[in-house]
């Protein structure tokens, strides 16, 4: 992806800076560009600065230096409306989650705008239907599983049907099935023109979703690029104290091949397939 022909950012950090109230120098002048339609990784050791940077990004907090804009605007003068267009689901479920039943919850963002209550309760349904979690409405949130939590969290930011969503470490604590889902929701959300920007420690999930990969360590943006830029970069992940994908590390480790390594699974099929079919027809021209 060359950002040069992306055009205006729908979000944009420069020169950004946090240091919370103990001390600790969360991000050091940080820049980072967020393009409509895109699904963006954000990667890094803990401490690392990945979930300030995306509280830089929902507004949450503001940059001590630097700004964050989005849409052109500074987005500390954009107040509570930026909440309509950008949800943003906490690593800790337990952090988002406070009211007494898992509808409520829920439901609190769009009472909070002023739907009717008829409306709230139609568009809480919707969306529990769509992630299965209808079941669990009448429940207290401190009764429920890690993954439930995860999947009302996230339903209590796509109630509201924002233009971009970000993701705080969201495949942890999920089974197989519902991590296939969640990559299948943020898949459809970009081929909805929506906006996506996630943090994770699983680089075989970045591979498989990101167009653009930035990786922080100590505050500072070391790298970005595109995912395999990025992630075929031993001393970049190193520093971020990551691996590759297990598709690169099979490719050189196990075959010992180097020349331009696969990051998803599905490309090192393609390769070994490729390397079969050779394989073949070299052993025909042998045998004739």
């Amino acid at each position: 992806m060359d950002l040069r022909k992306m055009g205006t950012p729908l979000l944009e950090v420069r020169d950004a800076s946090y240091t919370y109230p103990d001390g600790t120098q969360a991000l050091k002048r940080v820049n980072v560009e967020i393009y409509e339609g895109t699904i963006v990784a954000i990667i890094g050791a803990n401490g690392s600065g990945k979930s300030t940077l995306l509280m830089l990004l929902a507004g949450l907090l503001q940059p001590q230096e630097g700004y964050v804009k989005f849409k052109g605007q500074d987005m500390e003068k954009l107040g509570y409306e930026v909440r309509r267009e950008i949800g943003i689901v906490f690593q800790d479920p337990d952090d988002q989650l406070f009211a007494s039943t898992v509808y409520d919850d829920i439901a609190f963002g769009l009472r909070l705008m002023g739907l009717s209550e008829e409306e709230v309760k139609l568009r809480v349904h919707e969306i529990t239907n769509e992630l299965g979690i209808a079941h669990l409405l009448s429940k207290p949130p401190y009764r429920l599983s890690g993954g439930e939590k995860r999947k009302v969290a996230l339903a209590t930011a796509l109630i509201l049907k924002p233009s971009v969503l970000l993701l705080d470490e969201p495949f942890v604590d999920l089974t197989q099935h519902a991590v296939n889902y969640l990559m299948s929701l943020i898949l459809n959300f970009k081929q909805s023109n929506r906006t996506v920007v996630f943090t994770s420690h699983d680089v075989d999930i970045v591979a498989e979703l990101a167009d653009y990969v930035y990786v922080l360590a100590d505050g500072h943006v070391i790298a970005h690029g595109e995912p395999k830029t990025i992630l075929c970069n031993k001393e970049i992940l190193s520093k971020a104290e990551l691996k590759e994908p297990i598709a690169t590390i099979i490719y050189r480790e196990v075959m010992g091949l180097h020349h331009d390594p696969p990051i998803r699974i599905s490309e090192l099929i393609s390769a070994l397939k490729k390397l079969k079919s050779r394989a073949e027809i070299t052993r025909r021209a042998i045998n004739d």
